[in-house]
């Protein structure tokens, strides 16, 4: 399957999921409740704090099976590393679900402001959320492997199917069977069983065929070729975690929980920044691993800059879209006042510090294909001390503003003082032309057209004519942004050229 298949079904299903996601909030507010809905926002907040227990083990896998791929072990090496890992992540399923069962009354009555519902229905939620976040964690394996061999297609196929029945097929048990936060995660536990068996089934379906009579037992042994690769990715996880979960966390105990909810909606729109890095990063991780191990390092940065281009198209267009006409997606979306008060300023600043974080990512991408972490574990180190407790301090003080500003002042430095050094310590002059030529005039030509038109456009009163709009904002700042792209303009001379061009 080709990079450009395996992108394009990326794109399809994280577009969908996360525009499904969050098209039908304003749904689930209405149905459960502000309140109700702040633990949703709670449950999204714990998925993400599981993955520290990952220890970077999952990105391991889909690197060895993508090497695997390119011929660089063999079957029954990659058999006894999954055998070795499930083992291992059930076991700590078994004991992070236990833990949050043991801690939800503590976390119903002590962490969470909760003011309308009752307590024993909370602590019933969190039971049900430590079910549901240990099964989605050990998906996460599974899909890992799935990805190394880029079954991308399939992949994104299956996660739209999940996601529907995730977000939209509740809306029937709301009506049928009850809206209450037990209800909602009941139904959950059942869709994160089936996506478990569908994702086991499909992994095995793929894996190489072993010589009759190997065995694969669990073993600690296939662990240790990998284990400081995946050490260093663990920690590389858990920067992320905390960076991109403490504002949350400390929220979720200052805020009382439906102004908790508010917080969570802006954050949500402003995730819709990360689809574009989501999937690329998906799609190219493997093919730059594999080039990598094939010595074919004109290919790679080939590619590494092609892919920086297009995420800069998109995920800044976005970002000026969300930042610049914040107040008018977020009425055109839910149609209230209230919560377009609340949730605008936070939005600007996280859409425009998830813009930066996607194009900062990158380097990232580069010294995983190389196998060499090491800056990138000083520069997260480094980033984390700066981020943790000026956001802890600047939330504590201001709130969901605090946050939003040290989100995005943290990102900027670490883009323009720790990419360069990256970027000139594995290819020597990458960064000035990558800068300039990936990012910079993409970024110039799409933040003039969003000003310009934020400058002249009048805005009316009814929110279909507002939502169409937006769009027509968007696919001019797109389509600006796009221009200004060297790989994207010569991928659409050559469409035309063998579009038009008779044969001699």
């Amino acid at each position: 399957m080709s990079v450009r298949h395996n992108i394009l079904a990326n794109y399809a299903s994280q577009i969908y999921v996360t525009l499904i996601g969050i098209f039908m909030v304003p749904n689930y507010v209405h149905y459960m409740g502000a309140e109700a809905y702040g633990l949703v926002g709670f449950f999204a907040m714990l998925l993400a704090w599981f993955q520290l227990l990952d220890m970077g083990l999952t990105p391991t896998l889909t690197r060895e099976t993508a090497r695997f791929n390119g011929g660089a072990t063999n079957a029954l090496s990659l058999r006894r590393l999954l055998r070795a890992l499930e083992g291992i992540f059930i076991c700590i399923a078994l004991l992070g679900s236990a833990a949050m069962m043991a801690g939800s009354s503590a976390i119903a009555s002590s962490w969470l402001n909760v003011q309308f519902l009752p307590i024993a229905e909370v602590k019933h939620a969190i039971m049900l959320m430590a079910i549901v976040v240990a099964l989605r964690w050990i998906c996460g394996l599974y899909r890992g492997v799935i990805s190394g061999f880029e079954q991308l297609v399939w992949l994104s196929a299956f996660n739209i199917a999940i996601a529907t029945a995730r977000f939209v097929l509740v809306i029937p048990v709301f009506l049928y069977v009850g809206t209450s936060p037990t209800d909602f995660f009941t139904y959950q536990v059942l869709v994160a069983l089936i996506e478990l068996m569908v994702l086991v089934t499909q992994t095995y379906r793929l894996m190489p065929k072993i010589e009759n009579g190997s065995r694969t037992p669990w073993q600690w042994e296939p662990l240790r070729g990998v284990l400081k690769f995946s050490l260093s990715i663990a920690f590389t996880s858990s920067v992320w975690v905390l960076v991109t979960q403490t504002d949350k966390l400390v929220l979720s105990k200052l805020l009382p929980l439906a102004d908790y909810a508010y917080f969570t909606l802006a954050v949500l729109v402003a995730g819709g920044v990360m689809i574009v890095s989501g999937p690329i990063s998906g799609a190219i991780l493997p093919r730059l691993s594999k080039l990598s191990a094939e010595g074919d390092e004109a290919g790679l940065i080939r590619l590494y800059r092609s892919a920086s281009q297009l995420v800069s198209v998109i995920a800044i267009s976005v970002a000026l879209v969300l930042a610049c006409f914040s107040e008018q997606v977020l009425w055109a979306w839910t149609g209230d006042a209230a919560i377009t008060g609340a949730a605008a300023q936070a939005l600007q600043l996280y859409a425009l510090g998830n813009g930066i974080l996607a194009l900062g990512a990158f380097p990232y991408y580069l010294q995983f294909a190389k196998g060499d972490l090491k800056l990138h574990l000083i520069g997260s180190l480094l980033f984390l001390v700066i981020l943790i407790p000026t956001l802890i301090a600047a939330t504590w003080k201001y709130g969901v503003t605090g946050a939003g500003y040290a989100w995005l002042g943290a990102n900027a430095a670490y883009f323009i003082f720790w990419v360069p050094k990256v970027h000139n310590r594995f290819v020597t002059g990458l960064h000035t032309q990558w800068v300039i030529r990936d990012v910079g005039l993409i970024a110039l030509a799409s933040a003039a057209t969003a000003v310009g038109l934020k400058l002249i456009l009048t805005w009316p009163h009814d929110r279909i004519l507002s939502t169409l709009q937006i769009i027509l904002i968007s696919v001019a700042i797109l389509a600006a942004a796009a221009a200004a792209s060297s790989t994207i303009r010569r991928a659409l001379a050559t469409r035309w050229n063998n579009r038009f061009t008779v044969p001699g």
